[in-house]
């Protein structure tokens, strides 16, 4: 525990050092963070190599092997994501809502940065130059705490980056990592509350709700992801196909990858066919309902449990429904508050479809594979948050930083 109070300590004093630096300065560390990433490539892909025959060793499934993996082309993609990041305008300093009160006092809310932000993360080490240069482009400093799966991984990316800023003379505890992965310093870390302003956990459902349970600072929820595609009577059944094909297909590990198909009942006959046809080109397996199975023999059953899960392969469930309320129902009842998708020409039904869905985004005619920070336009995202409160769906830098409120006066007391 000293261990980790000794890098919270130093986080705290790293959050005042870059919380008065100005963007120019934040932003040339970002450049030269990227130039480093790309520079030290080499190692950082033998580090890499280290986690990869790690992971085949301890049977990781191939989907998971390819969020783990690192390649010259990810790495270069990396700095070009930090790059971007510094081309976003400055989050911080904006003062909005200025109001001149009866006594002459002016009160408007300003943005400035959370503190100290730290972060949670199972097998994917692009979540180390990410999180960072967010936190910082924010004017926030970071305590990293990766999965073991990716820990060599980690290390050379921490190190580079913390290398970048003492090249500056900036303070490295900017970015810290926590390099002991032992499910005990985890859960010490959530328990840093005098240090941690706010904790982000990245991963899987079993990691976020131990986080969640555990944890005594403020958790921000991201990333589980039980994404849904319902098809529609009226909807164009091309359309429909092309749509959860990329859903599905287009990256099955990630978070806005679809899980559920749900399909009114007018249609069923006609595009379940097709849809399984489609999905065959990758193998996907299908477990559905009996009205499911009746269309399309011999695929496996649903239980319960299919509907509530979140794949993160090629595996599916299939529900065939009576009603769009139906669908509705089924949406809000086994989804993760995330991303769910209506197919249909029907306008009325797809205004109800938005209304009444409860998740963070919801899309009418397109892929749930949208809802990242760069599709939306905020050039990056420290995650996908499927809780209401203080931040819903990709959070950009905005996401990262609050608010507190600056009065001027000229003498004024209360009576």
């Amino acid at each position: 525990m000293s261990q980790l109070i000794d890098i919270g300590k130093r986080a705290k004093k790293a959050s005042m050092d870059i919380a008065a630096l100005d963007i120019g300065l934040r932003n040339k560390a970002l450049e030269q963070i990227a130039a480093a990433i790309t520079e030290n490539s080499a190692y950082i892909l033998e580090q890499n190599e280290k986690d990869l025959v790690n992971a085949k060793e301890n049977g990781m499934s191939t989907s998971m092997q390819d969020r783990l993996r690192l390649t010259r082309e990810r790495i270069l993609g990396i700095a070009e994501g930090v790059r971007k990041v510094i081309q976003l305008d400055d989050p911080l300093g904006e003062i909005t809502s200025m109001k001149t009160r009866p006594n002459g006092l002016r009160i408007g809310a300003k943005r400035v940065p959370l503190g100290v932000i730290g972060i949670i993360y199972e097998a994917r080490p692009n979540v180390t130059p990410d999180a960072a240069v967010l936190c910082l482009k924010a004017g926030n400093a970071v305590i990293l705490r990766g999965g073991k799966e990716a820990i060599h991984s980690n290390i050379a990316l921490a190190n580079t980056m913390r290398n970048a800023l003492k090249s500056l003379s900036l303070n490295p505890d900017m970015i810290q990592l926590i390099e002991d992965v032992s499910r005990e310093t985890a859960h010490e870390m959530m328990r840093l509350n005098q240090y941690i302003d706010v904790l982000i956990p990245r991963g899987g459902a079993g990691l976020i709700r131990t986080v969640v349970e555990t944890a005594s600072i403020p958790v921000i929820q991201t990333g589980i992801g039980n994404c849904h595609i319902y098809v529609d009577k009226s909807a164009d059944l091309k359309m429909a196909v092309n749509i959860l094909y990329n859903a599905k297909c287009s990256r099955p590990s990630v978070c806005n990858a679809a899980e559920s198909l749900l399909v009114h009942k007018d249609i069923a006959k006609e595009f379940l066919p097709l849809a399984k046809a489609r999905l065959d080109e990758k193998k996907v397996e299908l477990r559905g309902c009996e009205r499911t199975a009746q269309l399309l023999p011999g695929i496996i059953p649903a239980t319960e449990d299919d509907y509530y899960a979140e794949y993160n392969d090629y595996i599916m469930s299939v529900k065939v429904v009576d009603t769009i309320d139906q669908a509705i129902e089924h949406i809000n009842q086994y989804n993760t508050k995330h991303s769910d998708a209506i197919v249909t020409s029907d306008y009325f039904a797809a205004q109800k479809f938005l209304d009444l869905v409860d998740s963070a985004a919801v899309y009418v005619n397109a892929s749930t594979r949208f809802t990242d920070g760069y599709e939306f336009g905020f050039g990056a995202e420290i995650g996908i948050s499927t809780q209401k409160l203080h931040a819903r769906g990709p959070m950009g830098l905005k996401e990262l930083t609050t608010i507190k409120y600056v009065i001027y006066g000229n003498g004024q007391i209360r009576e």
